[in-house]
């Protein structure tokens, strides 16, 4: 709309594209509602699980998971005699524990392997041997 002056006989005209932008303005309102209803809530992952349950979701032994909780590498609260972990907490530690972002290509850690292999060669290992 302009900011030109109105005039009475204008208003209809004015009235007409209000209303079209106040239901161009719902319907896009409402697509919103409906994909924000659709996805997970972050809430929804704050699940509280004990030692027995987080193991099975990290697919890790009891034992590691308690060398975890004694290094205190891990996220979990002590409640009494036992440990509560969070769905969502479990998530993001298992995530920083990455080393790369990205999973490697077959090509890239050909590449990587190949480059290791190279460094273990015998004729480099005599030249070490020979500079002590």
């Amino acid at each position: 709309m302009t900011t030109e002056e109105i005039t009475f006989n204008d208003l209809p005209k004015v009235v007409a594209q209000l209303l079209d932008k106040i239901s161009g303005l719902e319907l896009s309102f409402n697509r919103l509602y409906e994909d924000i209803k659709k996805s997970p809530s972050r809430a929804s992952e704050h699940i509280p699980m004990n030692i027995d349950e987080a193991c099975e979701f990290l697919k890790m032994k009891k034992g590691t998971m308690y060398y975890h909780l004694q290094n205190r590498s891990i996220p979990a609260t002590k409640k009494g005699k036992s440990y509560i972990f969070f769905k969502d907490e479990l998530i993001k530690w298992a995530e920083s524990g990455r080393t790369t972002e990205v999973p490697l290509t077959p090509e890239e850690m050909n590449a990587a392997l190949s480059k290791r292999a190279g460094k273990n060669t015998p004729t480099d290992r005599s030249k070490l041997l020979r500079k002590k």
